[in-house]
């Protein structure tokens, strides 16, 4: 009975191949409601709360895996907010927003958002450049402000270790063709086109920003191949588990 009913709850809660189910805010609009909520929590706040660095989950894919639709699932089993790369690339290229959050950041816990850029400026050698630091700026301040599921943008390489479940989603080639013509409405040509220009923009983001050529598996906790599931839950339920575990 019990088989069943975990089948019965996996095929309710299964999208199709290349679907994610909800829809997503606009970066703007999550970024805008984001900082009125910290604002609305700060003036209702008395006393100083703690403000250390929760435990996340990053979630690392290349497109076409299913990853925000693991993300999903796994949001619902924890209660833990998804920030994908979009949200994160918005927050990180406009500096006035960023500013705001180190604000908010320094007001809690005044010199700690120093230290930390300090500590990962000489732990880290690709921290040089203006778009890691604002981006390092604006995953640290949310990752101290919330637990969160973190999806894509090398977040498991600038949060620290120690504090995060880094988890590698992967997949055959063919899946991922499949699942993006099923997302786009557009032949397995066109998609595999796509699939293609994406990931030479992946790779020289991580050439770029991290100066790595590949990501390495020994970076993950957890790698994880989708070939082998037949939907996202089953997934999003292991890395649940393996986080409970690990925390």
């Amino acid at each position: 009975m019990k088989k069943a009913a975990d089948k019965n709850a996996i095929g309710k809660n299964a999208h199709p191949p290349g679907y994610y189910g909800r829809k997503m805010m606009s970066a703007s609009d999550w970024a805008g409601s984001q900082i009125q909520k910290w604002q609305r929590e700060e003036k209702e706040r008395k006393n100083l709360e703690d403000f250390s660095q929760k435990n996340c989950i990053c979630i690392s894919r290349g497109v076409g895996v299913g990853a925000l639709e693991v993300a999903e699932f796994l949001s619902e089993r924890t209660g833990y907010r998804v920030i994908d790369r979009e949200i994160m690339e918005y927050m990180a290229n406009d500096s006035t927003l960023t500013e705001k959050i180190i604000e908010f950041y320094d007001e809690r816990v005044p010199g700690k958002m120093r230290e930390l850029l300090a500590a990962l400026s000489i732990e880290k050698k690709f921290f040089k450049n203006d778009y890691i630091q604002q981006l390092a700026k604006t995953v640290t301040a949310l990752a101290h402000a919330e637990p969160t599921i973190f999806v894509g943008r090398g977040t498991h390489l600038i949060l620290p270790r120690h504090t995060i479940l880094s988890v590698q989603l992967i997949c055959s080639r063919n899946r991922r063709i499949a699942r993006l013509s099923n997302m786009l409405g557009v032949d397995e040509g066109e998609a595999e086109k796509r699939v293609n220009i994406m990931d030479d923009e992946h790779h020289e983001f991580f050439n770029a920003v991290f100066l790595r050529e590949k990501i390495a598996s020994d970076e993950f906790d957890l790698v994880i191949n989708m070939d082998f599931f037949d939907s996202e839950y089953p997934v999003a339920q292991i890395i649940a588990c393996a986080f409970e575990q690990k925390f």
